[in-house]
Order: C-alpha cells, then structure tokens, then sequence
C-alpha cells in the first residue's frame, strides 16, 4: 500500500538506548494524537483474543547530531509542519503537565530538542528530514 503521508521521527543519535526508546514513544503518540486516522483496528489472533490497533503506516527513524537536529527543527518551522518534540529537560519530568511545563521555559530558538516527529506529504518530509541517517 503506498502513502501520501511519511511519518518520520529523528533522534539525537548520541542519546543512550533507553532514552531513544522513550523519545521515540512519547514522539509517536504525539503523531497518533494529532492524526487519530493513523490507527487501524484491532487486531486479533487464531484463537480469539484481542489486540490493540496500531499506526496503519509504517515509520522511519532517523538520527542526527545536536546540529542537524535543530537545522531538521527549523525547516519544519520554516514550512509550517506540524511536530511533536522532546526537549532534555523531559527526562527529569514525570508527568505530561511537568513536561508541558518545562517545554515553556524556553524560546523556540533555545528548546535543547533530543527528537522531533512530524508527518507531512513524503517529498516535504523528504526535504525537512534531510541530513539525517536511519538509525541504526
């Protein structure tokens, strides 16, 4: 199935492994809450049981370091995508309200951005995702 969306989350590639996992969760259920049409139905097994639904789409992700990341954030400014993002100061919070919270300390121009996500047309997420690697 082929899409006209491209769902993209990009990742400081310097953050240790726990903290990509937690970024990259927290990033896409910001995706999924701005576009509920994202999720598909549930799914079920052989025997009966029930599942939860998930992204009809598939994702990619993507690193970068401390540079690329805010160049990657700014273009997206720039053309007007809609984000979801992940600051350093996040992993001290525990709750969306502290996270929320800590995120409005800062001007645009000095969020200390760990990751970012974004959905937007392929060929615009394309040009705003570029730079960065798949991450490995």
């Amino acid at each position: 199935m082929q899409f006209d969306t491209k769902i993209a989350i990009v990742l400081n590639a310097d953050l240790a492994t726990w903290q990509k996992l937690n970024v990259t969760a927290f990033l896409m259920s910001g995706i999924v809450g701005a576009a509920p049409e994202l999720i598909g139905e549930s799914y079920r097994d052989g025997d009966g049981n029930t599942y939860n639904a998930l992204a009809i789409q598939p994702v990619i992700v993507l690193a970068s370091d401390v540079a690329g990341l805010r160049k990657i954030y700014e273009r997206a400014v720039t053309r007007g995508a809609g984000m979801s993002i992940y600051t350093e100061e996040m992993f001290a919070t525990g709750h969306d309200a502290a996270n929320r919270a800590v995120v409005a300390e800062f001007g645009a121009a000095d969020l200390n951005l760990v990751g970012l996500a974004l959905r937007e047309e392929k060929k615009v997420v394309d040009k705003i995702t570029k730079g960065a690697k798949m991450h490995s």
